[in-house]
């Protein structure tokens, strides 16, 4: 048996095999920390494993799951069995899917739901309460600009990271005395590939928008995390989208993001190459992917 003493802390970053997940585990690797890369890709979690040695990091990767029921008891026995604990958590893990509600697979829906929340909630739930006995650490939980308002079109993925939002916010108020720290991140558009898989790349709204570096992204949160913050927007284009959120009605702020996202001149979603009016918006759709690939 492990004394608790023997153990090590690491970083713990749930989503580490591309895009910004991966990005802030070479950013924690340069501490010279232990990094648990976890992600469902073997060959991501490879590369990412490479990014960290040459960080200067310790890389240790687990295969896994989030939507398995007991996949935050795997991580937590795959810790304990490495001889390490849990110092910090990043949740990075997550997709979207854009389209009329109504027209997207249901199934494909509450899969945002068990990934983006449950997931997110079920890790930070585990960890924490260790992080506060030892009086450190703390979790980075991946947001989006998307959380500042609904999205039409999008209206599972905006909802879930208004969900991580107010999540984080509130945790970082109760542990305010305690030495943990969590911080929330909330960027604009992402230079990775969750604007393609998630359909959100032919979006006029993510065309206006700059896209971000993910590794401007790792390096802002990793900075703001470290320093005790609540919430990084990292980039002026975010931090005046959610200025402009913050003043406009929903009377008017709904009409435009639901246009934006989703016009009808645009191909829709199956690959038939028809306008969404002509396909789409008639009849149930297939997603393109499998959405259990996507990360941010």
């Amino acid at each position: 048996m492990i004394l608790q003493d023997k153990f090590r802390p690491a970083v713990v970053v749930v989503g580490a095999s591309r895009g910004i997940g991966r990005a802030i585990a070479k950013v924690a690797a340069g501490e010279r920390s232990a990094v648990v890369l976890v992600a469902r890709s073997p060959e991501g979690l490879a590369a990412a494993a490479t990014d960290v040695r040459e960080a200067g990091g310790e890389a240790f990767t687990l295969e896994l799951d989030l939507f398995a029921g007991d996949a935050s008891e795997r991580l937590e026995n795959f810790l304990y069995t490495n001889g390490l604990i849990c110092d910090v958590l990043v949740n990075s893990a997550g997709y979207g899917l854009r389209g009329p509600a109504t027209a997207l697979p249901i199934d494909d829906q509450l899969g945002i739901i068990d990934v983006n929340i449950r997931a997110l909630s079920d890790l930070t739930l585990r960890f924490l309460p260790g992080m506060v006995r030892r009086g450190r650490g703390g979790v980075l939980n991946l947001g989006s600009i998307a959380g500042f308002t609904s999205g039409p079109n999008m209206a599972l993925y905006y909802a879930s990271k208004n969900f991580v939002r107010s999540f984080s916010e509130a945790l970082h108020h109760e542990l305010r005395r305690t030495g943990v720290i969590v911080t929330c991140v909330a960027p604009g558009p992402v230079s990775t590939e969750f604007l393609e898989r998630s359909g959100a790349d032919r979006a006029a709204l993510f065309k206006i928008l700059p896209k971000l570096d993910a590794e401007y992204v790792a390096k802002r949160a990793w900075r703001g995390f470290r320093s005790g913050r609540r919430l990084v927007v990292p980039g002026i284009s975010a931090k005046l989208a959610a200025l402009v959120i913050a003043f406009l009605p929903s009377a008017v702020l709904l009409p435009l993001i639901g246009r934006l996202q989703r016009r009808s001149k645009d191909p829709c979603l199956c690959g038939s190459g028809k306008k969404y009016v002509e396909c789409c918006g008639a009849r149930q759709i297939q997603p393109r992917h499998d959405p259990r690939q996507t990360t941010h």
